[in-house]
């Protein structure tokens, strides 16, 4: 007997005495809330790729994943999950560079056996575009031409691409050809050679469904639905009709930090479709992500930079398929259960035999569509999110807001600037209640961006007419905004640009905060004639002043001011006729601790419903001090200043001497 035969016989016993041992278990159990049903074709060892909907159905680390045979008895399984390797990088055994007339040639002794892929460049070049030849020797000596016309550059924007995919293989010498018939050449300062990888990973395709897109000035973001949770996402391709064109692009998902949701970075790269003059055009519009996805939605930001935002007619996946691996000891009928939030991970001790599993070839059996387990009540959404919370005395809080539903179940409430403005700047203050007592939340931090549209008026300085100036009036006062974003009518100036907001300190006195400063160079060239400036802070006020000086130039005539902040929400869970309020306006109160961040994960794959506010009701009148206007201070220290005048006027005039009645002597 060979030593494959043995291994086989020796996993097939193993997985024999351990089927045996779970041989007397009880009927299926009727608290697991989902069921699927399929055919062992006959005995032995079965691997069957998972579908999307039970890994949807399913906990992220498929904790609830239970198989029964059709007697109803619990059989052991393993879980194997594809990855890709990291790819090995390392520097060539030698790298020479040699210049002739028409091109840059680099030779590399790459020094590796293994088989390898790729190839990636350094240089210190910051604005290029090139095509490369590649060729590859067993001596040095010669030469075969494995591609032509191979993308290499780096753009103003960021954009830079440096890496060359090769056809696998083996191979001890490449020469890398660079054309610099239509440019000058630039420097290189080294090369990594990448390994491949030993074995292909498998993977499946992934329809994904872009469900809302939003524009911002420089940036473009997509929201993607992939149809289901705790999916291992392999990569996302683009689709555009651009012809020509070079963007980074970032992904991300939401997820669970420090009790709050946040838009966390999964991958990033570059996609293009560039051509080098005299070479046909060539494309990379895949973005690898290799990671375990637990919600529905991603989001891919696109940086257009100085560029119009760039069509994405349609966007695909490829996934890593998740194999059940398991003995069937005979044909016909199986069940596979998910959808218990309370059960232990299962033990079956078969981690030791994945090796020895991986061989085995995936089945090609498909399992019944998702269904409610028959005997099992369908629980209702997070039902371990006990409705409301400790009773709170909001005696302390200043205004509040109803909450309009129109769904029972999981919520999303977006803030709107009234809270924005008034809530503490990390929303300590904000709390839900329903009937006096709290419903618990989780505040999700996003990188979507909402516009307000200020009210502009020119506010020149008469003593210096070389100084332009514009106010600003915010809709409200210490709103969280991020960017200013203006337009110029005048085709060609270079000005620095100030953002400032003036406020008054206790005793009145006026003073300038800086909020940011950048330069602006518009040229009839430029493609965009946006100015975005970044706020180093945000502002106290609501009303902000930008100014510049024109010199011996001018005036710049602006338009179409617009300025940004981020959405934050709120997501909870609420019956269809629960009456929630959210109330704000504590500048004493401290973070809420609720248990809800312990199934957020739940709540980010749940479906959810957008809530929204209703009109700002005032609970109680604002102190005499918080009644000021942000940058109009000083009324206080005026008004006490004018109460001790007062107290010692009157204290004088009790120590004077009063003078005599007329006609007394002294």
């Amino acid at each position: 007997m060979n030593l494959a035969n043995s291994r086989a016989a020796m996993v097939f016993s193993v997985l024999a005495l351990v089927c045996g041992a779970a041989a007397g278990a009880a009927a299926l159990p009727s608290d697991w809330q989902h069921e699927q049903q399929f055919d062992a074709p006959a005995p032995g060892l079965i691997k069957l790729s998972l579908p999307v909907a039970t890994l949807n159905a399913a906990r992220p680390a498929l904790e609830d994943l239970r198989l029964y045979d059709d007697a109803g008895k619990e059989m052991p399984y393993l879980i194997e999950r594809p990855t890709a390797a990291p790819k090995i990088a390392q520097n060539p055994k030698s790298f020479q560079v040699s210049l002739n007339a028409r091109a840059t040639v680099l030779t590399l002794e790459t020094g590796q056996a293994q088989p390898l892929d790729g190839v990636t460049l350094e240089s210190p070049a910051t604005s290029f575009i090139k095509s490369v030849q590649i060729e590859t020797s067993a001596d040095g000596n010669r030469w075969e031409i494995l591609a032509r016309g191979k993308p290499i550059f780096r753009q103003p924007n960021g954009a830079s691409q440096l890496h060359l995919d090769i056809r696998a293989g083996t191979l001890p010498w490449l020469r890398l050809t660079v054309d610099d018939q239509r440019s000058e050449p630039i420097p290189f300062t080294g090369a990594r050679v990448h390994a491949a990888a030993s074995q292909p990973v498998p993977g499946e395709s992934l329809p994904v469904t872009i469900t809302d897109r939003q524009e911002s000035p420089g940036e473009t973001r997509l929201t993607l639905n992939l149809g289901a949770a705790n999916l291992n996402l392999a990569t996302l391709h683009l689709e555009t009709p651009e012809p020509l064109f070079t963007r980074e692009v970032t992904v991300t998902a939401p997820q669970i930090s420090e009790d709050s949701i946040r838009e966390q970075t999964l991958a990033g790269g570059v996609i293009y479709r560039v051509a080098v003059e005299g070479q046909p055009a060539a494309a990379q519009l895949f973005v690898p992500v290799e990671s375990q996805v637990r919600s529905r939605e991603l989001l891919l930001l696109i940086r257009n930079h100085d560029s119009p935002p760039l069509p994405i007619t349609a966007v695909g996946g490829e996934r890593r398929p998740v194999y059940l691996v398991f003995l069937a000891r005979q044909a016909g009928a199986h069940h596979l259960l998910t959808g218990n939030s309370q059960c232990a991970t299962p033990h079956f001790d078969l981690a030791a035999l994945g090796a020895n599993l991986k061989s085995i070839a995936p089945s090609l059996i498909e399992l019944s569509p998702l269904a409610d387990n028959p005997s099992y009540r369908p629980p209702e959404v997070l039902p371990d999110v006990q409705a409301t919370g400790v009773a709170l005395d909001v005696s302390a809080w200043k205004f509040r807001k109803t909450v309009n539903l129109t769904r029972a179940g999981a919520q999303q409430l977006e803030l709107d600037p009234d809270v924005l403005s008034r809530a503490q700047r990390d929303f300590q203050d904000l709390r839900l209640l329903r009937g006096g007592r709290q419903v618990s939340y989780i505040i999700e931090r996003t990188s979507i961006s909402r516009a307000l549209t200020p009210v502009i008026a020119a506010a020149g300085d008469s003593k210096n007419p070389r100084l332009s100036r514009w106010r600003i009036k915010l809709p409200r006062p210490a709103l969280p905004v991020l960017r200013l974003v203006c337009a110029a009518r005048t085709p060609l100036f270079r000005r620095e640009m100030t953002l400032e907001e003036e406020l008054a300190d206790e005793r009145g006195a006026p003073y300038r905060r800086t909020l940011g400063q950048a330069s602006w160079i518009q040229t009839p060239g430029r493609a965009g004639r946006e100015f975005i400036l970044t706020l180093d802070n945000p502002p106290r006020s609501d009303t902000l002043f930008l100014e510049t000086e024109n010199g011996d130039n001018p005036p710049v005539e602006l338009e179409n001011f617009r300025l940004f902040y981020l959405a934050t929400r709120l997501l909870f869970k609420a019956g269809l006729n629960d009456e929630p309020f959210l109330y704000y306006g504590n500048a004493r109160a401290a973070a809420p601790r609720y248990d809800l961040s312990l199934v957020a994960n739940e709540l980010l794959a749940t479906d959810k419903t957008a809530a929204t506010l209703g009109a700002e009701e005032q609970l109680q009148k604002s102190s005499w001090r918080e009644n000021q206007v942000p940058g109009k201070g000083g009324v206080l220290f005026w008004a006490v200043l004018a109460l001790v005048v007062v107290v010692l006027l009157a204290i004088i005039s009790r120590l004077l001497p009063k003078s005599a009645p007329p006609g007394s002597q002294i």
